[in-house]
């Protein structure tokens, strides 16, 4: 992303912030695994979408006083001994042309340069993304940094910048809806490596690796979550993530997974017959499935109601499973559908932002995914897309793949030699 996409999202920060205020925003750093091990870094997304930052450590200052910004990057003083053995940290022109900020400091003068702040002016406001999920969500960094300034500087008003910059989030620019089709783009034609190599009784996790080798490939060091490869029986399983199973002839075999590029991630979940065939059973139920998602396509445009999404796809459901004698009752469907249709799709899989309350506005990217488990059948389906949508209506993001029984048949049939 260009540096200017940032200075514009920083620029519209700023029209809600108070005079004589303070906001501090921080990148977050690894956490511990065990022994000498951390987990892998991840950018905190809001400070990413605000910095173009991606290291660990990091801290952004933005003074508003008089109308006018201060704006400053604390970065981590320069290390060579430690650059030997996990690498140069960002340096000072990095950070620059990364963000646009143009104040760089040390991350060692932080603490010095809150306590002159505060001696020298006379500041009424902090912000900070105070992200909380519930009392035993681990306190990050800003959550820690304003419960002490709290106490420190009590005539201090605490906001809240979490809400507004996701809802700054919610509607993508196009160089975002650019990230995101190349993220579904690449996701794709991993999914396309796991079909010409799939066979009957393969492990799960082989059949994860076809997946794994384009996306590392291509350049995609990170995935968009973990990736769920799901044979017969687990694939009724919403979330199963072990991918330890054997798919056995006969057996569908359900992924959702998604390459992440450049921080945008791309999310499609897919199902097929491992043996290249699906049974008429199967083909009944991906059928429906498929008719659900497609209708939530056409259905997708400005002034729709995000939750009418799902609305549509429970009616929709409880008509169809009637029909072949599944469920009784529209009670029942609960007992094969239990999840939503759709989120929004950005920097987090699972975006951020309002938009569950919120009617659909061009440039929103949502999912498409219905999905039916049938778990005394064996049988789980489930289907998903990336939609943006557009000003009239939607565009799938996620394109080129065989969706149809007819055109999966068909395509591993053609290009799968370990059918044949």
């Amino acid at each position: 992303m260009e540096k200017s996409f940032f200075i514009r999202n920083r620029r519209k920060l700023y029209e809600t912030l108070e005079d004589q205020s303070l906001t501090v925003l921080f990148a977050g750093e690894a956490a511990h695994q065990s022994a000498d091990e951390s987990y892998p870094f991840y950018p905190n997304r809001n400070f990413y979408y605000m910095t173009g930052i991606a290291e660990p450590k990091v801290i952004f200052v933005a003074a508003k006083f008089g109308g006018e910004i201060e704006e400053t990057l604390f970065i981590e003083r320069a290390d060579p001994w430690m650059a030997r053995w996990v690498g140069e940290t960002i340096t000072p022109n990095e950070a620059q042309e990364a963000s646009g900020v143009q104040n760089i400091e040390l991350l060692d003068k932080f603490d010095t340069y809150i306590r002159s702040f505060m001696d020298s002016r006379v500041c009424n406001h902090l912000y900070a993304d105070l992200e909380t999920k519930s009392w035993e969500f681990p306190a990050k960094p800003s959550n820690k940094f304003a419960a002490e300034s709290a106490v420190t500087y009590p005539y201090l008003t605490i906001h809240n910048l979490y809400p507004v910059i996701c809802k700054f989030r919610v509607v993508k620019t196009s160089d975002e809806i650019e990230q995101t089709r190349k993220a579904g783009k690449i996701t794709a034609d991993g999914i396309k490596n796991v079909l010409v190599n799939a066979k009957p009784g393969m492990k799960e996790f082989e059949l994860e690796a076809y997946f794994n080798f384009v996306l590392k490939s291509r350049g995609c060091t990170e995935f968009a979550f973990p990736t769920i490869l799901a044979s017969g029986f687990n694939g009724t399983v919403l979330h199963y993530s072990a991918n330890t199973g054997t798919a056995a002839d006969g057996d569908l075999v359900l992924l959702d997974l998604g390459a992440q590029y450049n921080y945008y991630n791309g999310d499609i979940s897919y199902t097929f017959p491992v043996n290249g065939r699906f049974t008429p059973r199967q083909k009944i139920i991906y059928d429906i499935v498929l008719h659900c998602n497609q209708e939530i396509t056409k259905m997708a445009k400005p002034g729709v109601a995000f939750m009418d999404l799902n609305r549509f796809t429970i009616e929709f459901y409880t008509e169809e499973l009637m029909k072949i004698g599944l469920i009784k009752t529209p009670e029942e469907l609960r007992k094969y559908y239990f999840h939503g249709v759709s989120h929004s799709l950005g920097l987090d899989t699972h975006d951020v932002g309002p938009y569950r309350e919120m009617e659909l506005v061009p440039g929103e990217i949502i999912t498409n995914e219905p999905g039916l488990y049938i778990p005394e059948e064996s049988i789980g389906i489930r289907i998903e897309d990336d939609l943006l949508i557009t000003e009239d209506g939607s565009e799938v993001l996620t394109t080129g793949l065989p969706r149809t029984t007819d055109e999966i048949e068909a395509f591993m049939a053609e290009n799968n030699s370990n059918l044949k």
